[in-house]
């Protein structure tokens, strides 16, 4: 009697130990990064005074949580080697969907706000469904819906910013005494966030399916990988993470407002290439981009505390974003 053998199942990823986090700060693509970051401080306090002080370092961090926090979603999606450029258009659409369902609705301050997070959320899914079901490039996708998320955010604020924003909407922005530095609730939550993705991308297997997505989605998918289902989690992801980013935003500023988030999609990626992930994905760390942030954060704070105008704080960051592309391209050519 002629015997039936079950077909071979897909072989499954090989269990490499993820690294660690001191391997991860410490290699190629972050040791540049933090090295700038080094130098531009130090450089800086050698300017000025102002510079090396508790406060001033408070001040920094403020100024980088809201895109810092937008750049963890971006960090996720380029390291997919994809792109969203819309995630300042969806943080602030969800914004003013939390501050005026809280002001102008009657809605529960608690409920506003998860329905401001789950509206972020929302976008995202739609965006990691178009990329993967029809499919679309996730330049395409995210164009479009930064120009739905922006007509959305200006219809239903009828152009208004929003005030008297309640006080649970508003916490994060609150402060607590840590020596003789005031630091804000909101930028402990956004270092929070940046080690909790560290942890997911590096020490659990949805991290690593991440980045084999990256890698090579169709080898990914040989090994067993329902990539199109990592790709969507890692889009809903990213919207919920820019949902956080609106509480912060408001928190920051104390309204909700629809001009908000014009140009962080653009400062986002920026974060994350001078962290040293890779715009051909499947290389580079979350906290790689925490340290791409505080560079621009540094720059530009350190630049204002010597009198640089601000249009050269631009200019510098720029060229920052070329050369730092211009390595990565470098280096992909070589490991080839």
């Amino acid at each position: 009697m002629a015997t039936t053998t079950a077909p071979p199942e897909p072989a499954a990823p090989a269990d490499i130990p993820p690294p660690s986090l001191r391997q991860r700060l410490l290699s190629g693509s972050t040791l540049g990064p933090l090295a700038a970051l080094i130098i531009a401080c130090a450089f800086f306090s050698l300017r000025t005074d102002r510079f090396l002080t508790g406060g001033n370092f408070s001040l920094i961090i403020q100024q980088v949580m809201v895109v810092g926090t937008l750049a963890i979603g971006q960090t996720l999606i380029i390291l997919t080697a994809g792109i969203d450029l819309s995630n300042g258009a969806i943080m602030a659409l969800s914004s003013i969907v939390m501050t005026r369902l809280a002001v102008h609705s009657g809605v529960p301050p608690l409920l506003a706000l998860l329905i401001g997070l789950a509206v972020a959320t929302a976008f995202g899914l739609a965006n990691g469904l178009l990329v993967t079901r029809v499919p679309l490039p996730p330049f395409i996708v995210t164009l479009g819906m930064l120009n739905i998320a922006f007509a959305l955010t200006h219809i239903y604020s009828q152009e208004q910013t929003v005030t008297g924003v309640p006080s649970l909407l508003t916490a994060l922005g609150n402060t607590f005494t840590l020596g003789d530095t005031d630091i804000t609730y909101g930028s402990i939550v956004t270092i929070g966030l940046f080690l909790l993705f560290a942890y997911l991308l590096g020490q659990t297997a949805w991290g690593r399916h991440v980045y084999a997505v990256g890698n090579n989605p169709e080898a990914a998918r040989l090994t067993g990988i329902p990539t199109n289902r990592v790709l969507v989690g890692v889009y809903a992801t990213a919207g919920l993470v820019y949902g956080i980013a609106a509480l912060l935003s408001v928190a920051r500023t104390g309204v909700g407002d629809p001009q908000a988030g014009q140009t962080d999609n653009l400062d986002s990626i920026t974060a994350v290439v001078l962290g040293g992930t890779s715009l051909f994905g499947g290389r580079g760390t979350v906290l790689g981009t925490l340290i791409g942030a505080l560079i621009v954060g540094v720059i530009r704070n350190g630049l204002q505390l010597i009198g640089v105008a601000s249009i050269y704080q631009t200019l510098i960051t720029g060229i920052l974003v070329i050369l730092a592309v211009t390595i990565d391209q470098v280096s992909r050519r070589r490991s080839r």
